[in-house]
């Protein structure tokens, strides 16, 4: 279940046909087309991608963490990983993984959760959840914070303890390690940048990601 798998890509970044520098916090929304591949770099290591995926085609199909749990029987994501919708369908599958393993429990963080972990005060601090909504408003697509589920965090690491509880501990991540997938659909793919700075997911410092598509 802790299996790190590494994959390296065949692709050169320099034959991209978009790429993207996502600064620290912020969010990313971009459709990305069937047969197309889309590439989510980690820059300066630890940084968590907290990311979401929707049918392009009907919203209402979307990723769905159970489904690709079950699917796979595994509760890490890496090369070969198909993430499944809530119809049990695929909609991406990861090709390429030169992290190894990333998080499909930990969630989103969120001014709720920001209180219950660390302090009141720290409700108004900058959170996943917060990004996920102002670029879905910001979109322009029929899509609203009842259409959010539970999320991936790409290169972030929470282990299982042997009692059944989660840990938050250091990334398993360096810099410019990345993660490879392949659209089995059309797709629109949200990103969150995580904020997080109580959380060791960006080594208390977080840092930009790049994302590159190829088209097939």
């Amino acid at each position: 279940m802790s299996t790190l798998n590494y994959q390296e890509s065949m692709l050169s970044s320099e034959s991209a046909s978009y790429s993207r520098i996502i600064p620290a916090g912020e969010g990313w929304m971009h459709r990305v087309n069937r047969g197309e591949t889309l590439r989510i770099v980690d820059l300066h290591g630890n940084q968590a991608a907290d990311t979401f995926f929707f049918n392009a085609d009907d919203f209402s199909e979307r990723y769905s963490a159970q489904d690709t749990i079950r699917e796979q029987s595994a509760i890490y994501l890496t090369t070969g990983s198909h993430l499944m919708s809530n119809l049990n369908r695929p909609m991406v599958s990861i090709i390429a993984d030169t992290c190894g393993r990333h998080d499909t429990l930990g969630g989103a963080c969120a001014a709720e959760s920001n209180m219950v972990r660390y302090d009141l005060g720290k409700r108004f601090m900058h959170n996943c959840r917060d990004t996920f909504l102002l670029q879905l408003a910001i979109s322009g697509l029929p899509l609203t914070k009842r259409d959010l589920t539970h999320n991936i965090n790409f290169f972030m690491n929470v282990p299982v303890t042997p009692e059944g509880g989660l840990k938050f501990d250091d990334g398993v991540s360096e810099p410019g390690k990345y993660v490879e997938m392949k659209a089995e659909m059309n797709v629109y793919c949200l990103i969150s940048n995580c904020p997080q700075l109580k959380n060791p997911c960006n080594a208390y410092n977080p840092t930009p990601i790049e994302v590159l598509i190829w088209q097939p």
